[in-house]
Formats: structure tokens, C-alpha cells, sequence
């Protein structure tokens, strides 16, 4: 069997992906798009149990699913979700002083998952976490 694409060019797929995380922030550079999308990501982690984190993981592309499980433990998991602003601060803790993640975070880098994995993939591992887990990828 013959290499995946996505496991050979893992590095030229992660710069798409950011470029898209770019594009729907608006954010000015590629540093300032991959704090976003760690926050994001982590924050979404946090309310998962393990294997829900291994489900959500195996849809995501190579380098995207190590940062989504990169320094995970256990002792995170938060059982309540919040509502939308709450998790959006959370997202915004991570590096806050250099974390420059728009109110619309967690929307736009749904939307750039959307756009790479596509929203079929998306939205059937998130039917598998919870309708709590589908609200938070909503991309609106």
C-alpha cells in the first residue's frame, strides 16, 4: 500500500490548513493563527473523555492531530461546556499576552476544518461526541 498523500506532504498540508485558520481570523501571520488554533483545539479537548479525544483525533489531519493531543492529560477534562464566551476566553488564556484569537475564533477555525477534512467528516464524528461537541464546531 502506497504512503498516504497527507502523511508525505504533512508539512505542505499544515501550511494550507493554517493558511485557512489565516484566512478566517484575519489574523496577520501564521504565529499568531497557530496559537489560535491550539487554543481553540485544547479548549475542545478539555471536555472530552479519552476516547472521544482518539475519536475526534482520527479525522483531523497529521499535524493538526498532534497538536490537538500534544500534552494532554487527564486531569483536564472539564465536564461543563459553557456557554460560547466563556470558551472563547479559554481560548484566548492560552499565551494571553500573545494570543491575538478574535471573538469568532472557535467559529473560524471551524470553518477552516470545514473547508480541509470537509463537513461530512466533521459532522460525523462530531454526531459520535454529543450535541454539546457538534455546537461547538458549529462554524457560526
Amino acid at each position: 500500500m502506497p504512503v498516504p498523500p497527507e502523511y508525505l506532504r504533512v508539512g505542505e498540508f499544515f501550511s494550507d490548513f493554517l493558511l485557512a485558520v489565516r484566512e478566517e481570523t484575519s489574523l496577520a501571520t501564521r504565529h499568531q493563527s497557530y496559537t489560535c488554533l491550539q487554543g481553540v483545539l485544547i479548549v475542545f479537548r478539555r471536555r472530552l473523555t479519552p476516547e472521544q479525544i482518539l475519536t475526534f483525533a482520527q479525522i483531523l489531519p497529521p499535524a493538526v492531530a498532534s497538536i490537538f493531543i500534544d500534552g494532554w492529560s487527564p486531569e483536564e477534562f472539564t465536564p461543563e461546556w459553557g456557554t460560547r464566551d466563556t470558551l472563547t476566553r479559554e481560548v484566548r488564556h492560552l499565551r494571553q499576552h500573545h494570543n491575538f484569537a478574535p471573538d469568532t475564533a472557535i467559529a473560524d477555525v471551524a470553518r477552516a476544518l470545514r473547508r480541509t477534512i470537509g463537513a461530512e467528516t466533521l459532522d460525523a464524528a462530531l454526531e459520535r461526541l454529543g450535541p454539546e461537541a457538534a455546537a461547538y464546531w458549529a462554524g457560526s
